[in-house]
């Protein structure tokens, strides 16, 4: 268990480096995960997004885009992917990558740290990209969250045995249809990130308050509602996309790889 902020921004420096030795060109490592919503307790591991930009020979030659996920000893994850996935995922609203944008705890390489850190200067117009996208993201991985409820998959198999489903999934559930509806509500994205009743929800992560046959309704009646929210808003609201945000995205892109290139080519 990390004990302080210090403590998980050492964390994230050393995925950094990690990356470093193995000879990765990395823009940034973010954390991503509990600690970005303030629902981190004991145990909670420190786990991380990577840019990675691909080398000259690697974009001429059509190389496959890294995206890999990197385990480290101690079970921590660094989710490493290419530059142009990255910017990929951010146009498509997802919540894991647009997070990032809001974090404290980052380490950028100051080579691209000008120029990545306008993303985070505009980090709530991009957020609000494409309204549709952000909002099929968010029902998406609801249901996502909900299928995965009592799957046993290798990681989380030892918590469907002692309790019948996964506790975090069930969070996640939770967070996420609190998160619509105050997105909906216009509340600053940063905001919408942190939950309102994070020690309820620390403790749904814990395996505490409810029983199996409790979460399997509470969870299907919660998870129709994000859906139902989302299909409502839509009848009822045009897209909206921000066009300027997407130059701004395709000109940054641009820009940071031509920088890698232009020293590569030296």
């Amino acid at each position: 268990m990390y004990k302080n902020k210090q403590d998980v921004k050492d964390r994230v420096q050393e995925h950094y480096d990690i990356l470093i030795e193995k000879g990765y060109e990395v823009v940034g490592v973010f954390l991503n995960g509990s600690q970005n919503y303030e629902l981190e307790y004991k145990g909670s591991d420190v786990d991380t997004k990577a840019i990675i930009l691909p080398s000259f020979d690697d974009f001429l030659f059509g190389r496959k885009k890294v995206s890999t996920t990197l385990i480290l000893d101690n079970n921590e994850h660094i989710d490493l992917k290419d530059i142009r996935m990255m910017f990929e995922n951010l146009k498509k609203q997802n919540i894991n990558f647009i997070e990032i944008l809001f974090t404290e705890y980052k380490v950028i390489n100051p080579k691209y740290e000008k120029l990545f850190n306008i993303l985070f200067e505009r980090n709530e117009e991009i957020a609000h990209y494409n309204n549709y996208k952000a909002l099929n993201c968010i029902m998406g991985m609801s249901k996502e969250k909900y299928k995965a409820l009592e799957h046993p998959y290798p990681a989380t198999k030892d918590k469907i045995e002692k309790f019948g489903f996964d506790p975090k999934q069930f969070h996640h559930v939770l967070r996420l249809n609190e998160f619509i509806k105050r997105y909906l509500d216009n509340e600053l994205y940063s905001k919408c990130l942190i939950s309102e009743n994070k020690e309820f929800l620390i403790k749904i992560k814990q395996g505490e308050i409810y029983k199996l046959d409790e979460v399997r309704l509470i969870a299907k009646e919660i998870d129709e509602e994000t859906y139902s929210i989302v299909k409502k808003y839509m009848s009822e609201n045009k897209i909206l996309i921000n066009k300027n945000i997407g130059i701004l995205l395709n000109d940054v892109l641009s820009k940071i790889i031509r920088l890698r290139f232009g020293e590569e080519l030296k």
